[in-house]
């Protein structure tokens, strides 16, 4: 068995600093012969990033009556998934193994009852070396799931649409909005 399938895999051999360049199947987190590494951004200069993701909770009629009347029967159901949103931006790197261990300077999750759903937004911001897009992802989700476990006691039929990044800004790539969300 070859080093690199024992799990001892041969340093990069770029210097300490140098940044990978894309590669030409855009997936930077591979290297030419496939296997997957961190990729290094020691050499990038912080900068302020924010990133703006959402989800939806589709739910009965039922369950949104009683989130806009407050009587679900496990408590505050928008506070607690606002908080749980919050903590798992901040615990990212622990969730996802490639993503960069980064300073978390903002995080803000906003939920919203509709006629038949919650809509769900976050924003978080850093001012750092890398963006913070899987960050608001992991807020929007976790959000997501806070309430189907906060409601899923009256009605199991609850379910989770769509989340996406919708907005990203600052780094070398720039702004970025996903088309007809401007």
């Amino acid at each position: 068995m070859s080093d690199q399938h024992a799990g001892n895999q041969r340093p990069d051999d770029r210097t300490a600093g140098e940044l990978p360049h894309l590669r030409a199947d855009g997936l930077p987190h591979l290297r030419a012969d496939g296997t997957a590494y961190m990729v290094d951004v020691t050499g990038k200069k912080p900068t302020v990033r924010e990133a703006t993701a959402v989800a939806r909770v589709d739910c009965s009629p039922a369950i949104m009556a009683a989130l806009q009347q407050g009587t679900v029967p496990k408590g505050d159901v928008l506070a607690v998934a606002r908080i749980a949103g919050i903590q798992a931006a901040k615990h990212t790197p622990d969730l996802l193994p490639l993503a960069h261990v980064i300073g978390v300077h903002g995080a803000s999750v906003d939920l919203e009852l509709a006629h038949d759903h919650v809509d769900i937004s976050a924003t978080v911001r850093t001012a750092d070396r890398t963006g913070v897009e899987m960050e608001a992802l992991t807020a929007v989700t976790v959000a997501a799931l806070a309430v189907v476990d906060m409601v899923k006691g009256v009605d199991r039929m609850v379910e989770i649409r769509g989340a996406e990044v919708v907005h990203k800004a600052g780094g070398r790539s720039g702004d970025w909005t996903r088309p007809g969300d401007d």
